[in-house]
């Protein structure tokens, strides 16, 4: 998988597409060639907190953001009100390239979901309303920090460091 750099001079929608882009293949490089039992090890306090919890986790944020958020549609999320973080507990039947494929799948959905405009205005939470230049910033900044976890996650597994 390759990742490409966001261009350094170009439009505020093609600047910030291309960062997310970039960020989401920096997801899947840095789970790249990890097997299922260390992709679901937990190194860290937190047993959620694993490369493949981050996986699953992002693909249900994007899902969240894009579909739910911006298009309005309803959610297929597998967290409840009963169990806040399913979102982030992996399956005995799941599998790192199984959440991989998903979270490519629902990449190319949100990239279809983002409006052309910008400033797009949909309500939000009841009574608020957010646009889609938000909800695109945020899902860049809670990419970039998940992708920091799996920094951290991947070098306590099997010490891979790198960019």
């Amino acid at each position: 998988m390759t990742r490409t750099a966001p261009p350094l001079v170009a439009d505020e929608r093609a600047t910030y597409t291309a960062l997310l882009d970039y960020l989401r293949a920096t997801i899947e490089m840095k789970v790249d060639g990890l097997r299922d039992d260390d992709a679901t090890r937990a190194v860290l306090p937190s047993k959620l907190t694993t490369a493949a919890g981050v996986v699953k986790h992002v693909l249900w944020m994007e899902h969240h953001w894009f579909e739910v958020v911006l298009a309005g549609r309803e959610s297929r999320a597998p967290y409840t009100m009963e169990d806040p973080d399913a979102d982030w507990r992996v399956e005995e039947d799941e599998t790192l390239a199984g959440l991989l494929d998903g979270y490519r799948q629902q990449c190319e959905i949100s990239r279809r979901l983002l409006p052309e405009d910008l400033d797009r205005v949909v309500p939000f939470r009841g009574d608020r309303t957010v646009s889609a230049r938000w909800v695109l910033a945020h899902v860049i900044e809670e990419t970039a920090r998940h992708a920091g976890h799996l920094d951290v996650v991947r070098e306590l597994l099997d010490g891979t460091t790198g960019d």
